[in-house]
């Protein structure tokens, strides 16, 4: 990244990388919506998304990783780059990062998928096992923005009150497609973060 031939050749395969994760991602889910998601396989995904089994794992080290909510918006990479402050203002922040990080087509497919993920009962039941994990590892983050421990309640009550709004939102979201989401969210943790007062 210090000459300008190396940016152009790092960001052209970021570039790349990302195309062929988000090929992955559209036909996984076109296959679940045809198929179901039990019923259908890692190879059949490959196939799909014109890659190698090898190069699907390279990207999702296993099938339940696609569905997962953590990656959309991709908040732990947003959050890792909020200076320090309070935590409301800190996540806000990294939402705001993370959609900002997004084209208005990544935004739309992602939103999709997570509308789909929430109504199979084996996608959901994928994301509640993985939810203690990443809720750990944003409490972390947050904890260290605003300089105290993870393990102090306080932040246990901020990530418990910013992902309640978050997902009160995103219900509304899944049932009004037209409604701008990130900028919903984005008032949404304004209100919160002004003391909720109505």
């Amino acid at each position: 990244m210090r000459y300008i031939s190396t940016m152009g050749t790092s960001g052209l395969r970021e570039r790349k990388k990302a195309r062929t994760r988000e090929a992955i991602l559209r036909e996984a889910f076109r296959l679940f919506r045809e198929r179901g998601y039990n019923a259908t396989t890692i190879d059949q995904i490959a196939e799909a998304a014109e890659i190698s089994p090898a190069t699907f794992f390279r990207y999702f080290p296993t099938k339940e990783d696609l569905v997962t909510f953590d990656r959309f918006p991709p908040l732990i990479e947003a959050l890792q780059v909020q200076p320090p402050g309070e935590p409301v203002a800190v996540l806000r922040g990294a939402f705001r990062t993370a959609f900002a990080s997004l084209t208005a087509e990544e935004i739309a497919a992602g939103h999709a998928r997570e509308v789909f993920a929430a109504t199979v009962p084996e996608l959901l039941a994928a994301n509640l096992r993985r939810s203690p994990g990443l809720l750990r590892e944003l409490s972390g983050i947050v904890a260290d923005r605003a300089g105290c421990g993870a393990d102090d309640p306080r932040i246990r009550n901020v990530a418990g009150a910013v992902f309640g709004v978050v997902a009160m939102v995103w219900l509304q979201w899944a049932q009004d497609p037209d409604m701008d989401g990130p900028a919903e969210i984005d008032r949404a943790l304004g209100h919160l973060e002004s003391g909720l007062s109505l």
